[in-house]
Parts: C-alpha cells; structure tokens; sequence
C-alpha cells in the first residue's frame, strides 16, 4: 500500500487528476502481470517438479519476439506501427495460447507421457525460435529493425485500457482454472506417482492447470511486451517468504512480491534516475543473475 501511495501520489507535476488516471492503469497492469506471472510461475514449477525452468525461460517469450518479427519481416514497419492495436493483442494471444496447447495435448495425449520430455521439447523449440528470429532480424532494414527491438522490451506504463481489461479478464479465467485445484496441487508437489496413489487424476489435472498457465502468460505478454526472469525471481522469493508449501500461501506471496517488485522498481527508476532505463532490463539483468546462483547452489548440492 506505501508503495502504491508513493507512486501515485509523489512528484506530480500537473494535474493531480490526469496523473492518478495515468498512472492509476500503470498500477492496474503491474497487478495484472504480477498475478499472472506469478500464479503461472508456481504452478509451472509444482506440475514440472523444477523450480528453476519456468514457462518464459522455455520459450514463450521467445515466441512472442517470434510472432512480432515476422509481421514486421512480411510486412514493413510502417504497417507494424498502423496494425490495430487489438487485432495485434488477439493474434499474439491465439496464437501463443493455441501452440502452447496443441503442444500439451501431443506431449500428454499417449498413454504415457513424461514431464521431463515436456521441459525438453520447449527448451529445443525456444531455441530454435531465437534462431529464426535472430535470422530474419539480420535481413531487415535498420529502421524496421529498431521498431522492432522497442517492440521487443517490456513497457508497463501507459497500457491501452480496452487491451488491459481484456488481458484482466484472461487472468481471473486463468485464477479461476487455478482456484478450485489449490488442495490438488499441494498433493501435486508429492510427484505423479504419490498423487496418483491418493487418488489424483493426473493427466485431467495436468492438462487444466497448464490451459490455464499458458491463458495467463500469453494475455500479459501481448500486453506488456516479454519479461523473461520476472517469474523466477517472484516465485523463488515467494517459496522463502511462505515458508510453506502449500499453495494457498505461496501464490499470493508470488503475487505481493512480484507487485513489490514492479512498483519498487518504476517507483526508482521514474523518481530517482529520470527514465534512466527500461524495468524490464533490470529485471533480466536481475533475473540473470539469479537464474545463474540457482543453477550453481543446485549443481553444487
């Protein structure tokens, strides 16, 4: 609340009125994407049984550069800049929500699938993703490209409002996938065989939760552009400050660090170093960092 109070509130140079309206939908989508990254963050990594890979890192981010670099590649910056704003939004969320589904359903569709097969599969195809993207970025026009790339970094601030109360939407349907199944995924953290013992139907189960994992982080990153190591931080630092875990206390931890997160982070970097930067590159930088100690405390154990 302090936070929300000093970003609203402080340094206003104008009008109070069209400041709190500004910055008010500022507020509103870091608690959209806060939510949903951090729901779908702790859920990833309780049906995955990893608390490292999550469901940007494997390549969802990835293919949202991908989807925006070929509208670019194909069609112009110009036209980039002149596609209606909603269209856009709906084609990046059916897309990434289609693909992501299709490849949930193909992995879990046999009688026996593995999760492990699961995280292998998106880590090859972000991969190679980034390949195509990398590839046709080098074939663009330098002013194309530089459209391109400020498409490519995550902007909270100043959100369309009709596109924010769509993406809203999708993530309560996405909580409201979630909401019903805290007590299944507590036992989830079990492992497959031990869920399946107490009676767990796994794969229905499996499927639900990843539907609604892929509604959230589609929605918010046609919103707000890619935040690639936003979840991991949050849902780490949520597991510590639960100090349980059992789901009931780490998804709103998830949720109140990540909004603590946000907020700090414009709070500093709009009042102290005057749009000096882009929050999302602090986070990736930040995330980096902490993807890096994760894998080093986990190798050395």
């Amino acid at each position: 609340m302090a936070l929300t109070a000093g970003y609203l509130f402080t340094d206003v140079p104008g009008s109070l009125a069209f400041a709190l309206r500004v910055r008010g939908l500022t507020v509103i989508a870091m608690l959209v994407v806060a939510t949903a990254v951090g729901v779908s963050t702790v859920v990833f990594h309780t049906i995955t049984q990893n608390r490292i890979l999550t469901p940007s890192i494997m390549g969802f981010d990835a293919f949202y550069v991908l989807i925006s670099t070929v509208i670019v590649f194909f069609s112009g910056s110009a036209a980039f800049l002149a596609f209606d704003q909603f269209a856009l939004w709906l084609i990046q969320v059916v897309v990434m929500v289609g693909f992501s589904v299709l490849l949930f359903t193909w992995l879990f569709g046999g009688k026996r699938r593995s999760i492990h097969l699961m995280l292998l599969v998106g880590i090859v195809l972000g991969t190679f993703f980034r390949s195509v993207t990398e590839w046709m970025q080098r074939m663009l026009d330098p002013l194309d490209f530089q459209v391109l790339s400020d498409a490519m970094f995550a902007s909270l601030t100043r959100p369309d409002e009709a596109l924010l109360a769509l993406t809203a939407g999708l993530v309560v349907l996405g909580c409201a996938l979630v909401a019903p199944l805290l007590r299944t995924l507590d036992v989830l953290t079990l492992g497959e065989p031990a869920a399946v013992g107490l009676g767990v139907d796994h794969k229905r189960v499996v499927m639900v939760l990843f539907v609604g994992v892929s509604v959230m982080i589609a929605a918010s990153t046609a919103l707000v552009g890619p935040i690639l190591f936003f979840g991991l931080i949050v849902a780490n630092l949520a597991y510590s400050y639960a100090g349980s875990f059992r789901h009931v206390w780490t998804l709103p931890a998830a949720v109140l660090i990540g909004m603590t997160c946000l907020l700090g982070g414009q709070l500093v970097l709009e009042r102290l170093f005057g749009f000096g930067g882009t929050l999302s590159t602090v986070i990736d930088f930040a995330g980096g960092l902490f993807f890096l100690y994760l894998v080093l405390r986990k190798g050395a154990r």
